[in-house]
């Protein structure tokens, strides 16, 4: 394995060219590469609130794409699965271009093998931010008792809400990105019913739950918020029971989400409606990098 075997591009259509089959192989484990690609691809780096531009690479052996990775600045690294041989050389790689690597997600074992990797070839510090579970769902189970109310798509009136929503959802998970994009991310989930909307009898939205574009037969769940005030109400059991449902009906294999490992409620409530782990996940953060 050698670090020339890694190769990074700044061109979108470029990497999809050569890595497409490979990401559709696995929809799973490569949801993030999947959803994410497929936004540049439709909108532009604009979909993250970046004017820097996104950079991809791809692992290639025997003609044959093994493994691949994205970072769309300010945001870290995403990983599909590697080996630690894989991880270590991506590491020496990405050093020896200078590229800057704030941290890194993705499935446990590769991303631990890349970050320690990143801290012995550049002398960088890591540090774990989070665990993550990545589910699956079964049979959908909706969770009772269902608060009165109802779940509609969210369309051109709920703009605003949307928006302000997304910024309190992104402050609640320590990303600070909502201001700056919150606006165009509610215009691009109203564009393609991107959002359910739970709402109470007399049309009061409390809550929502957000999908993924359907890509390699996968739909990823995302994101599911309650304003805290209207929380432990059943609101968030019932929008993402509905957002599943229509994840099914909109033709995806696999319907997918994420969740904190340290929120057993949200861990909880999801295995209620009928979703299993698939994959544990982590992302790390790096500082004091000191590249070749």
């Amino acid at each position: 394995m050698r670090p020339d075997d890694w190769h990074t591009t700044d061109d979108l259509d470029a990497f999809l060219a050569r890595a497409e089959d490979f990401l559709h192989s696995r929809p799973a484990p490569h949801t993030v590469v999947l959803t994410v690609t497929e936004a540049l691809r439709t909108r532009g780096p604009q979909a993250y609130g970046s004017d820097e531009a996104p950079f991809f690479g791809l692992l290639e052996q025997d003609g044959k794409v093994r493994a691949a990775y994205f970072r769309t600045p300010p945001y870290r690294l995403s990983l599909t699965p590697l080996t630690a041989e894989e991880a270590d050389a991506l590491a020496v790689h990405l050093a020896g271009l200078g590229r800057p690597v704030p941290g890194a997600a993705g499935d446990s074992e590769s991303v631990t093998a890349f970050a320690e990797a990143w801290q012995r070839h550049t002398g960088a510090t890591a540090a774990l931010h989070q665990r993550q579970r990545l589910y699956r769902l079964g049979e959908l189970t909706v969770p009772e008792p269902v608060p009165q109310g109802r779940a509609r798509v969210a369309g051109e009136r709920d703009r605003e809400l949307l928006a302000r929503w997304f910024r309190e959802f992104t402050e609640d998970i320590g990303e600070s990105d909502g201001v700056a994009r919150a606006d165009s991310w509610a215009d691009a989930r109203i564009a393609y019913g991107g959002i359910l909307l739970w709402e109470t009898p007399d049309g009061t939205p409390v809550s929502m739950a957000g999908l993924t574009p359907l890509v390699a037969g996968q739909i990823r769940v995302a994101p599911v918020y309650t304003p805290a005030r209207l929380r432990g109400r059943g609101y968030a059991g019932a929008a993402t029971a509905e957002a599943s449902r229509t994840a099914r009906q909109r033709g995806a294999e696999e319907v997918l989400l994420f969740t904190d490992l340290a929120n057993p409620t949200s861990n909880g409530l999801y295995q209620r409606i009928g979703y299993r782990p698939a994959t544990d996940f982590a992302v790390y953060g790096f500082q004091g990098q000191s590249s070749s």
